[in-house]
């Protein structure tokens, strides 16, 4: 029997992989099930939960778009048109962020690459992987819109089937950028020219959202003039939603075309998007094994990304120095001098790992591109908030916002601080500094750098939206109590349920403590959001007894999340055994 023979019946690399973390996962899942049956039960009434409240919502926005005679229709593709242009968008950092981690920070890669394994059949399953993870939460939110889309618009069964395929296809081309970018990005990172461009494109990039986004005024003699004139006038800059050449046109179009009965037309663009994908899918699986090694090599052969600036080795050099000179982080925390040295010591510890991971500060500055993006856009509310119903819901919206915005910050970033303390805890427990006094000094750093960034974006927001400054100091007051809260959620919880084997913070994240924290922190938001919008001063229908109850019912909320669950973390690590 010829060699051949012998191996022709084994599996290829890539489905043996794609067969052990498959059967892997399903393990988990089933252990997960077995041990504990409330995150079980949480993370199904969570889904449900979403997606029954996500339908209504969406079915309620499209019916009352619907019955605008003439102009629901134009409204309703032009707002497809742009959330699928900004998703794909989306869609690909969020492929860049992951494929980065998956391609060079990741150990299985690090493993792998020692083993008799092809780079290519690595790269397959890692840009498999990278995939998989990125465009979950997508297909997670455009579900009940497309649902609630079909049902206003009374569609034949076979339009979800299409539209399943449609979707598969177009989000399988930012993973193909995003894995693509991810590889150059490393390969060409810690270059001077490269370095100067990103920041040049960057820049320019910026500057061309503020003067693209700037609202057309429309005048007296323009409003006399027909409807859809005015409206076209009003959705110019959405058109770039609507170039023939970008994939979200391509499944816009799709689905469109197939609610219409237009199904000539919409398998046109079904095999577009078809042939894009076959295209740049055989490119990425065939050419992207070399590229992918050599990118791993250069990643893993250098120390930094700004070892080619004089000026960085020169204050390298200084700091290898025998003199050993306090750095920036030292100089600044040692003004606070109220501080005891370990407890300064170890703030200096966190701030240094945070910034040495390139996955958590380049997610932060993902994340705060996004914030910009919406602060910018809130300028041109400020035109329309005459009348007091519109202003008061702006603002608790701009509240909600804000504070979403701290929930996704703790839960990422504050919960799995104690957990990536991991193998090298008993250092930190042996010493006489001892636990409690570490988690409370992580609380103390989250929470002082969460209320710089709440507050400066809450002050901003509310200045954009050009509110009077007793609402400011109003929502100012508002924000600062839930981040105090928010923040002994996440710490508390990460303290009680511990995972010291993951050095990952998204895997992390993603256990039952996480999963519970974020479930408690949205429910929390949605709670105090209303509490206060219900004791609302500026109300006309208020009353004095229930603006009072709702700031106590808040006050009682934000203490008990807040407190109990730190209190709770930090009697059990009292009684922690290494």
């Amino acid at each position: 029997m010829s060699a051949h023979s012998q191996t022709s019946g084994l599996p290829t690399p890539l489905a043996l992989l794609i067969k052990v973390n498959a059967l892997q996962a399903w393990r988990r899942l089933k252990s997960v099930r077995d041990q504990s049956r409330l995150l079980t039960g949480l993370i199904g009434l969570s889904i449900v939960g979403y997606a029954s409240l996500s339908f209504w919502l969406f079915y309620k926005g499209l019916r009352f778009i619907k019955t605008f005679p003439g102009l629901g229709t134009l409204l309703t593709e032009r707002l497809l048109f742009l959330l699928f242009a900004f998703l794909f968008v989306l869609l690909l950092f969020s492929n860049l962020i992951i494929s980065y981690t998956n391609l060079f920070r990741n150990r299985e890669t690090s493993f792998l690459m020692s083993l008799p394994v092809p780079f290519e059949a690595i790269f397959r399953w890692k840009f498999l992987e990278s995939a998989l993870l990125a465009s979950w939460a997508f297909l997670f939110l455009i579900a009940p819109l497309l649902a609630a889309y079909g049902l206003t618009h009374r569609v034949p069964w076979h339009f979800y089937l299409m539209t399943i395929v449609l979707i598969a296809l177009f989000v399988f081309l930012p993973a193909v950028a995003g894995s693509w970018l991810a590889a150059n990005l490393a390969r060409y990172m810690d270059r001077r020219a490269f370095q100067i461009t990103a920041l040049l494109l960057a820049a320019a990039s910026l500057v061309s959202a503020i003067f693209w986004l700037k609202p057309e005024p429309v005048t007296d003699e323009a409003l006399e003039t027909r409807v859809l004139v005015v409206l076209d006038r009003l959705l110019t800059k959405t058109r770039f939603a609507q170039y023939p050449l970008l994939p979200s046109y391509w499944l816009s179009s799709g689905v469109l075309h197939w609610a219409e009965g237009a199904l000539a037309t919409a398998g046109f663009f079904a095999l577009v998007l078809l042939s894009h994908v076959l295209f740049f899918g055989c490119l990425t699986f065939t050419r992207m094994g070399n590229v992918f090694y050599d990118a791993a090599s250069t990643v893993q052969s250098r120390g930094s990304v700004l070892s080619r600036w004089g000026w960085f080795r020169a204050w390298r050099n200084r700091t290898r120095s025998c003199n050993f000179a306090a750095g920036p982080v030292e100089s600044a925390l040692n003004k606070l001098f109220w501080l005891r040295s370990e407890t300064r010591a170890l703030l200096t510890k966190d701030i240094r790992l945070f910034w040495r991971d390139t996955t958590q500060w380049g997610q932060t500055l993902v994340l705060f591109g996004l914030l910009g993006v919406y602060i910018i856009n809130l300028r041109h509310f400020s035109h329309q908030l005459t009348n007091p119903f519109w202003m008061n819901l702006v603002s608790y919206l701009n509240l909600g916002a804000c504070s979403l915005n701290l929930a996704t910050l703790t839960t990422r970033f504050v919960y799995p601080q104690f957990s990536l303390e991991g193998k090298r805890l008993w250092i930190v427990g042996l010493a006489p500094i001892g636990l409690p006094r570490l988690v409370k000094a992580k609380f103390a750093l989250a929470t002082g750098a969460s209320l710089a960034v709440t507050i400066g974006l809450i002050w901003l927001s509310c200045y954009m939206l050009r509110m009077p400054w007793e609402r400011t100091l109003y929502f100012t007051c508002a924000v600062a109590a839930m981040t105090f809260t928010l923040n002994g959620l996440a710490v508390g919880l990460g303290a009680l349920y511990p995972n010291f084997k993951e050095d990952n913070p998204s895997k992390i994240v993603s256990g039952f403590g996480g999963t519970f924290c974020l479930v408690l922190s949205f429910l929390y938001i949605v709670s105090s959001v209303t509490l206060l919008a219900i004791g609302s001063p500026w109300s006309r229908r208020q009353t004095t007894d229930q603006m009072i109850s709702c700031t106590v019912g808040f006050g009682v909320l934000s203490l008990a999340l807040g407190w109990l669950p730190l209190k709770i973390g930090l009697r059990k690590l009292v009684k922690f055994e290494l």
